[in-house]
């Protein structure tokens, strides 16, 4: 059978052994669930936004000291 035909489903193929995920009887371990990744992503956007409007808080606080 040519081998560009069959799919080979390790992904692990050429990744060091440090960096490869444990693997329990049902696929790989300690991997974060979806509702962990989506609050995840919703803090740092938070993050994000907090920083922003601290910095521009700063400088608007220092344009009034300059002016």
């Amino acid at each position: 059978m040519p081998e560009g035909l069959n799919s080979d489903l390790n992904l692990n193929v050429g990744a060091p052994p440090r960096v490869r995920p444990q693997m329990g009887e049902w696929g790989p371990l300690d991997v974060p669930p979806t509702r962990k990744k989506k609050r995840a992503r919703w803090w740092a956007i938070l993050a994000f936004v907090l920083a922003i409007a601290a910095v521009c808080g700063y400088g608007y606080w220092i344009y009034t000291l300059i002016r």
